[in-house]
């Protein structure tokens, strides 16, 4: 009879898993190949990896409601840019990694937000800042499409730029709460590894970063190309969850940079995404 039982329950389990296959338009090839072939992230990918990140991204898109800001008229295109990108985080993790929340809004370009802080005499300041993309803790990601669009090769940054990996890597961080460059570890994971190892990184980096702003203003002139040193965007040293963010996008754009500059941190990315772009 318990035999029986759990033949029922996997007979049942196989016809959900066709229903919802039925229910889940496969993106257009000639759609697909436009919509990711510009991304350098992208573009590393094997044949068998390229075909299952479309399966993954037509069940992003089957989930998740993406509608434009500002008049931004959101295409079939912009939708996949948008679903392919953000599904190569969790190309070997799963499209569960992304429950919880169920819309991305994409503004035409940057755009403002309202932020409101506390200083240590419990006094409240208010102030805009203009964003290319956030990520709302149990909410949207909100993205700037001038940011998500191809990049154009002949102003490409040294830096790893994608912003789509960049807010989508802060969705994955805040699977345990508010981002703190800290996300839920896989099962063989150390956590006092991965705390070690992000946390020396990111000082270094931030040390990195005081010492080329001194240079800056001392007497001898700023030099551009020493600047041009650093493996990952300097934006990583405003707090330890935007360098989980920014090493996230150098792993996959600029994987190179980041096994150079940062070799434990781009270890501990490997086991994490469960991939190796240096590899492909």
């Amino acid at each position: 009879m318990f035999n029986a039982l759990i033949d029922q329950i996997r007979s049942t389990y196989r016809l959900a898993k066709r229903a919802t296959a039925k229910s889940m338009p496969l993106i257009d090839e000639t759609l697909w190949r436009q919509a990711t072939e510009p991304y350098r992230a992208l573009q590393r990918l094997t044949k068998e990896e390229n075909r299952r990140l479309r399966l993954i991204a037509s069940d992003f898109l089957s989930r998740k409601t993406i509608r434009g800001a500002a008049g931004l008229d959101v295409t079939a295109l912009i939708q996949v840019q948008i679903a392919a990108q953000a599904s190569l985080l969790v190309l070997e993790l799963g499209i569960s990694q992304f429950d919880d929340w169920s819309e991305v809004i994409v503004y035409p370009g940057k755009f403002s937000a309202q932020r409101e802080t506390t200083d240590h005499l419990g006094l409240v300041h208010t102030s805009r800042d203009v964003l290319a993309g956030e990520a709302w803790l149990g909410g949207p990601v909100v993205l700037s499409y001038e940011d998500v669009a191809p990049p154009d090769e002949s102003h490409r940054q040294h830096y790893a730029h994608n912003v789509v990996i960049h807010e989508f890597a802060h969705k994955l961080d805040m699977r345990n709460g508010n981002a703190n460059g800290y996300p839920p570890l896989h099962k063989g994971m150390s956590a006092a590894t991965w705390k070690r190892d992000f946390m020396s990184a990111y000082l270094d980096f931030c040390k990195r970063i005081d010492a080329q702003r001194q240079s800056a203003h001392a007497p001898v002139p700023f030099d551009p190309v020493a600047a041009m040193t650093l493996p990952i965007d300097p934006y990583g040293s405003q707090n330890p969850a935007e360098f989980f963010a920014v090493a996230s996008e150098t792993f996959f754009e600029c994987p190179e940079l980041l096994a150079e500059g940062y070799p434990a941190v781009y270890a501990q990315l490997k086991a994490f995404y469960k991939q190796n772009p240096l590899m492909s």
